[in-house]
């Protein structure tokens, strides 16, 4: 087991992402300490954030470029 910090730097999401996926339900640790509250993941988790995470980049809505206008 990785505690979530580990995990964090492996997969290259923030610890604040990964509470996040645990509150909505899409990444649960495999454990998590019933006294401490401290998540721990395994490496066979790493595919499915992956999976996430790439789901969410792809629908993530784009900041639309505009330009100031120019008046006359």
């Amino acid at each position: 087991m990785i505690k979530i910090g580990d995990f964090s730097k492996l997969s290259r999401a923030s610890v604040k992402t990964l509470r996040y996926y645990d509150e909505m339900g899409l990444l649960k640790p495999v454990e998590v300490d019933r006294f401490t509250g401290y998540r721990y993941y395994s490496f066979a988790q790493l595919p499915r954030l992956n999976r996430v995470l790439a789901r969410y980049t792809c629908n993530r809505p784009r900041r639309a470029a505009t330009r100031p206008t120019r008046t006359p």
